[in-house]
């Protein structure tokens, strides 16, 4: 039942991202920018043809295919119940729904809207499914390493 919770959970964030992202066209492409906090944080459109931080411009293909496939493996890890624990399920969910949202971008645009920046720090531009990939991968890296620091201490312990 969690799993398909956790699924949900995915399809309801690329909802949100792709609405946030026409609301971005709407409304941010035809002035380009518009700040929150003048020259600390701004939205601002941009059209991203790479990855984070622009790379890979011009490597559609490898993008599109590469991106399909670890979200692949990711759906069947949650649908065959592969995933041990409610925090891992959710947080893998997590980083499907920013990838699918991207991944829509790609195929159907042939770009990812991006329009969070973070001028004070000169950041790259982002989105809402990025923060979805980012902290769902950050999140589950400091599970996997509480999980097995706590695992080889019970351990040590004789438990």
């Amino acid at each position: 039942m969690k799993r398909y919770l956790a699924l949900l959970m995915s399809v309801a964030l690329v909802v949100i991202d792709q609405l946030l992202k026409l609301l971005a066209v709407e409304y941010l492409k035809p002035i380009g920018t518009y700040p929150i906090i003048q020259d600390v944080f701004h939205f601002t459109y941009l059209e991203n043809r790479g990855m984070a931080f622009g790379l890979m411009q011009g490597q559609d293909w490898l993008l599109i295919w590469g991106t399909a496939l670890v979200l692949f493996i990711l759906i069947l890890a949650v649908m065959t119940g592969k995933l041990q624990g409610t925090a891992p399920v959710f947080l893998v969910c997590l980083i499907i729904g920013g990838g699918v949202g991207n991944l829509i971008d790609r195929v159907y645009r042939g770009y990812v809207i991006d329009y969070i920046h973070v001028k004070i720090i000169n950041f790259a531009i982002f989105n809402f499914a990025d923060m979805c990939v980012v902290v769902g991968t950050f999140l589950l890296v400091c599970y996997v390493f509480i999980h097995e620091f706590i695992s080889k201490k019970k351990e040590a312990a004789g438990g």
